[in-house]
C-alpha cells in the first residue's frame, strides 16, 4: 500500500509553506504587499526559514519526481514507503537546524534527504 507515500509527497509540497510561516510569524510589520522585498531585508531565524523554504522547494522537485517514477515502474512499496518517510522526516530536521543555525548537523541531514531522492531514482530506473 503507497498511502504513505502519497503522504509523505503531500506533506513535502506543504513544507515550504511551513518555512514561511517560521518567517513571518509574530512579525507585526510584515508588508504583504512586497513580501519578497521585506524578506531580503530580514536577518537571524527569518532569514534562514525564508532560505530553508527555497531549499524544500528545491528539494520537492526531485523528490516528487523520482517518488512518482519509483511508484510507475513497481518499486516495492515497503521500499518507497521508507524512502518518502526518510525523506520527510530529514527535511522536517533540516528545517529545524537551519531554523537553529546550526549549519553543519543541517548540512549532513540534507545528504541523507537527498539521498533518499536519490534512492527512489535509482530504484525506478533499475524497475523500468
Amino acid at each position: 500500500m503507497l498511502t504513505t507515500a502519497y503522504i509523505c509527497l503531500l506533506v513535502a509540497g506543504l513544507l515550504p509553506l511551513v518555512c514561511t510561516g517560521i518567517a513571518k510569524a509574530g512579525f507585526r510589520q510584515y508588508d504583504n504587499s512586497q513580501p519578497r522585498q521585506w524578506l531580503s531585508r530580514q536577518t537571524g531565524f527569518r532569514a534562514r526559514a525564508s532560505a530553508a523554504e527555497a531549499n524544500s522547494l528545491e528539494a520537492f522537485a526531485l523528490f516528487a519526481a523520482a517518488l512518482l517514477a519509483a511508484i510507475q515502474t513497481g518499486v516495492d512499496a515497503e521500499l518507497v514507503n521508507r524512502l518518502a518517510v526518510t525523506f520527510v522526516i530529514t527535511r522536517l530536521l533540516y528545517i529545524g537546524c537551519y531554523v537553529a543555525d546550526k549549519a553543519t548537523l543541517r548540512s549532513a541531514i540534507w545528504a541523507v534527504g537527498y539521498g533518499a531522492s536519490i534512492a527512489l531514482a535509482v530504484f525506478a530506473i533499475r524497475a523500468a
